[in-house]
């Protein structure tokens, strides 16, 4: 559906997108990922059809991004700084879309109302930003859009907005088919909704896996060994700890092979659990070079 093919972007001498390759099924809800500076934003544009790259290949169904129209009339951009005209309010923006999204459907905005009780008259330079994420999210789902990319979408929402916009996106990948691609550093509201994991550092993509093959990949074992025991050699350790006796192992495997050598030690106890995203994402950006420290001041 979305390819990105080894995307090099350059500004000045900063190189923001080195090699950069991206696979998005169809229907899927994607999570891209990193740490601050990793090129999320910029490959997001790309994406859109703002940037245009130095090298490499950004495609939509096989057809090229960049000053494509009729890719574009299928794609509804939110990004973290909305874009409106200066005196222009949401009855205004959605006069303007509706000439431009050829399946903008009037019907469901009108019923969007009841879901975003917004002034449609008032400037939107006189909303806040969690208004304003809200009056964009009324706009694009009003578009119907094939394609739908976000960064950082619900930044600024209460819990109940965010819960109720990712209802109504969750709806649209289950009915129509709709494929998202988000940006969020919220990785445990990413977990819920997103079935797609890319994970990115210094404008490459480290690694990218749908979320169950992820999370099977790499598990947390937590085990206590009779005095002179421990851990089995031959298990792909990517980070050790210890509270008193518990020693606390992330593990890349499967977790019933783990399980089935970590018995073999006769422990005197032990579990293996999956990691949540947000533990993927720390041990998968260096272990324990990314983990947060502690500093005695």
């Amino acid at each position: 559906m979305i390819t990105a093919e080894k995307i090099v972007k350059r500004f000045d001498r900063f190189v923001a997108l080195d090699g950069l390759d991206l696979n998005v099924p169809k229907g899927a809800i994607y999570g891209l990922v990193g740490p601050n500076g990793a090129g999320k934003s910029t490959i997001i544009r790309h994406l859109a059809g703002i940037y245009r790259q130095d090298s490499g290949k950004i495609t939509i169904d096989g057809e090229e991004v960049y000053e494509n129209p009729s890719i574009k009339q299928r794609m509804a951009y939110i990004p973290d700084d909305i874009f409106y005209f200066t005196q222009a309010g949401i009855k205004d923006m959605m006069e303007f879309y509706r000439g431009i999204y050829k399946n903008f459907d009037m019907e469901r905005y009108n019923k969007m109302r009841e879901v975003f009780a917004l002034d449609e008259k008032r400037p939107m330079r006189k909303l806040s930003k969690g208004m304003q994420k809200q009056a964009a999210f009324w706009l694009a789902i009003s578009m119907r859009p094939e394609i739908l990319i976000l960064d950082e979408p619900v930044d600024g929402l209460d819990p109940v907005m965010r819960r109720q916009i990712w209802s109504l996106i969750m709806g649209d990948v289950a009915e129509n088919g709709t494929t998202v691609l988000v940006s969020s550093h919220n990785l445990r509201e990413l977990e819920d909704v997103c079935d797609h994991v890319g994970v990115m550092n210094k404008g490459r993509m480290l690694l990218e896996r749908s979320l169950m093959e992820l999370q099977e990949n790499v598990v947390k074992v937590q085990a206590v060994f009779p005095e002179g025991g421990g851990l089995p050699t031959g298990l792909k350790v990517m980070h050790t700890s210890a509270n008193g006796k518990i020693q606390s192992y992330i593990i890349r495997g499967k977790s019933e092979e783990i399980e089935t050598v970590i018995a073999a030690a006769s422990p005197l106890f032990y579990d293996v659990v999956p990691l949540t995203l947000e533990e993927i994402f720390i041990y998968e950006l260096g272990g324990a070079n990314y983990e947060i420290k502690d500093f005695i001041l």
